[in-house]
């Protein structure tokens, strides 16, 4: 599907998967962590898909439209939510599982918005205009997901896979680790302004691209 849009259409197209991905996101790390014994997300209603719950105006809204509109490319976050590590019933074991379900649950969304655009494309002559709405936003969708799943799966605290990392490491070295954690931030900014994480996430995210395309018959590519 050849298309194309304005500015302004991209980011009403893009705001809902956007939104999804990231608030699904955080919400998964409080269920889970619930789940495990803790129920701090739970007592402070962060347990639900009310995307104002979990909304940084930052994150969630200006950077990603920015980045749309002068990189054709974005990604944010949201407010993260509250785990109490002491409430878990294996803390060290616990916290690399509530920190992997983010991830996690954007591969298995990036595979839902992946079957999206593949009935936008079956129901095409139905939906007329609707399923190029429908694709793109299913593109867009995937790609996201993608992007914030692999993203957080970089060992930089406090991404993620900080937290994964952390598991495996000694009381000693794990705080030695996570001392980098309010620097985090500017590491990634680095990275990204170098285009070294470019580089880093590119081969990943072309994989999780092809796989998805080649499972519902997209052109991605395209």
């Amino acid at each position: 599907m050849d298309i194309q849009f304005t500015v302004i259409q991209k980011i009403v197209i893009a705001i809902i998967p956007l939104i999804f991905a990231i608030t699904v996101h955080e919400v998964s790390h409080g269920w889970v962590a619930n789940r495990l014994g803790d129920p701090t997300a739970k007592m402070l209603g962060r347990l639900t898909l009310n995307p104002i719950k979990h909304i940084d105006p930052l994150g969630t809204l200006i950077i990603p439209a920015l980045l749309l509109i002068f990189t054709n490319f974005a990604f944010g976050w949201a407010k993260p939510v509250p785990v109490t590590w002491r409430n878990l019933k294996n803390p060290k074991r616990d916290m690399a599982i509530v920190a992997i379900a983010g991830p996690i649950t954007n591969f298995l969304m990036a595979l839902i918005w992946g079957l999206v655009a593949k009935l936008a494309m079956v129901f095409s002559s139905t939906l007329g205009y609707g399923s190029l709405v429908l694709f793109s936003m299913g593109q867009f969708g995937i790609l996201i997901n993608l992007v914030l799943g692999i993203l957080n799966l970089i060992p930089i605290p406090p991404l993620d896979g900080s937290r994964v990392v952390a598991s495996f490491l000694s009381p000693k070295a794990e705080y030695a680790y996570m001392k980098i954690e309010p620097y985090g931030f500017f590491i990634l900014l680095a990275l990204i302004i170098s285009k070294i994480l470019f580089y880093i996430m590119w081969p990943p995210i072309i994989l999780g691209l092809t796989l998805i395309s080649n499972l519902f018959g997209l052109p991605l590519g395209n």
